[in-house]
């Protein structure tokens, strides 16, 4: 269990925040918002928290000690995400345009591989470490982390529709394949440029 009522709150607040900056997932959820529509992305957004949470537990239990004492498995981890976000930015720059009938080229990303993102994408591990840093109560770790969990799930699967439905704001004006097309090089490029903290 959290330590209070004031650090729940705390936990809260710092969910809201880190599922609604800006990072690899949420571009992703722009772009799949913006070319397939809500209902289509909705395996994505479920995919995006239950990977989430899924790592949040992970951390929970040991896992990135586990990497800090085998840096050869976290470069393997780092070489894997990176491949995997150029191979996304790829998918999202084919991406196909929006037609005035609403059809386009292409898929959004299965619930199955948004969650597997989870596990290689640098701000998601980023903040499961910080969250289970700050926020894990060493007088019930066991309670704690499940209580991290469930209050991440609760504040991410909303906090993150958010960006699909930005992406599906901007379907009309996304109609003209011109546009459509600079948007998804833009959003590619934007997500292959969050590789840049992993390799400076």
């Amino acid at each position: 269990m959290i330590a209070s009522w004031d650090a729940l709150l705390a936990l809260a607040v710092f969910a809201m925040v880190t599922s609604i900056t800006p990072g690899p997932s949420n571009l992703m959820l722009l772009a799949s918002g913006a070319n397939f529509g809500f209902l289509p992305t909705i395996p994505q957004v479920l995919g995006i928290t239950l990977g989430f949470t899924s790592l949040l537990l992970g951390v929970g239990l040991g896992l990135g000690a586990l990497l800090s004492a085998f840096p050869s498995l976290h470069l393997g981890l780092k070489i894997a995400g990176g491949a995997y976000l150029l191979y996304l930015a790829w998918r999202i720059a084919t991406s196909g345009a929006t037609g005035a009938d609403g059809k386009i080229g292409g898929r959004p990303l299965t619930l199955g591989e948004s969650a597997v993102f989870q596990w290689i994408n640098p701000k998601a591990w980023v903040v499961a470490l910080a969250t289970m840093a700050v926020y894990t109560n060493p007088d019930a770790p066991l309670l704690s982390i499940a209580s991290i969990c469930i209050v991440f799930a609760a504040v991410n699967l909303p906090t993150v529709s958010v960006w699909a439905a930005f992406g599906v704001a901007l379907r009309k004006f996304l109609a003209d394949p011109v546009r459509s097309r600079r948007i998804n090089l833009t959003m590619a490029a934007l997500l292959a440029a969050t590789l840049w903290p992993m390799i400076s």
